[in-house]
């Protein structure tokens, strides 16, 4: 067996990225031998590890507003804006939600997210808004990434797109992988060219004419820009999501100045007491506010008021009857009489 994954099974109370981090500083030693972590273990041996030091961070706390919608010794939960980028990377300032959550934690962050993601557990696009979920301890971190790598949690966005989808739902199974042209962009690629399983449900919640839609996507997968990819492949482009087509639209009240995707729902079991947590994202103002636009652009015309029509009483079927026997009797009686003038006429 490998050693990482030896080590992973006899000690699963430490995360796999603690002992990948024990293995890059080689600190796992089969004798005086130090370990690799695809070195080749067998039934005998005695391995010895520890864990590196934690380094400590050297990102500053910056105190910048946070929309909290839940939080307890263990983890928090909050309402990310679009715009903020989860944590620090090339070209990234001072005003990552890393930052934002030094602050606000003063140091109760987990560590296993590595010094320049304490207690990130998952991540959401620059342009994303919506629900996240931040550990703050090691044993909440674990717990959390295990629902979300086994996939045992719901996650559930909404995304305002271009035009209307010939269906109602559906589901997407299309792998995703690098565009091998543009590098900063995903694709749908085939399994066999390297593309990785992705599975998405959608459902049309609202339409606006045949301008845009309303549509609500559960992911069975997290990979990187997967709705977007999707709902390309599926002819829908979300507005703002340039990045994959979308153009400025002038038939549309307003063009969106982001990607309108939003993290509406996740459902996660706390990773602690065991409980259910049903969490949810209010939409964000600019949503809100395009969405406030869309609708009345597309409302049809009042209709015109109904005059009122003269009451008819239908005749009952013994009314009827009457009516269509005296009907008969004047029409027998005048054929008589026409009768009688011919005959008194030919006597003359």
């Amino acid at each position: 067996m490998r050693a990482d994954k030896a080590l992973a099974v006899a000690f699963p109370e430490h995360s796999r990225v603690a002992l990948q981090r024990a293995f890059d500083a080689g600190h796992v030693r089969l004798g005086e031998v130090v370990l690799k972590r695809d070195h080749t273990v067998r039934g005998g041996d005695t391995l010895v590890f520890d864990f590196p030091d934690t380094r400590p961070t050297e990102l500053r706390a910056v105190d910048i507003p946070l929309d909290i919608l839940y939080e307890d010794k263990h983890l928090l939960v909050l309402s990310k804006a679009a715009g903020m980028v989860v944590h620090p990377g090339a070209g990234t300032s001072e005003d990552t939600l890393v930052h934002a959550l030094l602050a606000h934690c003063r140091g109760s962050l987990s560590g296993i997210g590595g010094v320049e993601r304490p207690g990130i557990v998952h991540r959401l696009d620059r342009e994303t808004s919506g629900v996240m979920v931040v550990a703050k301890t090691d044993a909440a971190h674990r717990g959390l990434s295990t629902q979300f790598s086994e996939r045992t949690l719901r996650k559930e966005y909404l995304a305002l797109v271009q035009g209307v989808p010939g269906l109602l739902s559906g589901s997407i199974r299309k792998a995703i992988g690098r565009n091998v042209q543009h590098r900063h962009k995903m694709a749908v690629v085939e399994s066999e060219l390297g593309g990785r399983d992705a599975h998405t449900d959608w459902q049309v919640i609202e339409t606006f004419g045949r301008k845009a839609s309303l549509i609500r996507c559960t992911i069975h997968t997290g990979r990187t820009h997967q709705i977007r990819v999707h709902l390309k492949s599926l002819g829908n482009i979300i507005l703002g999501d340039d990045v994959y087509g979308w153009k400025p639209d002038p038939s549309l009240p307003e063009n969106p100045a982001r990607v309108m995707l939003h993290a509406e729902h996740l459902v996660v079991i706390h990773p602690i007491t065991g409980k259910t947590m049903d969490l949810r994202a209010p939409l964000p103002a600019d949503f809100e506010r395009l969405l406030a636009l869309l609708r009345p652009a597309v409302a049809k015309p009042a209709a015109r008021p109904v005059r009122a029509r003269k009451r008819v009483v239908k005749a009952s079927t013994s009314t009827k009857a009457k009516g269509t026997e005296a009907k008969a009797a004047r029409s027998t009686a005048t054929k008589g009489k026409k009768v009688v003038r011919r005959r008194t006429s030919a006597k003359k």
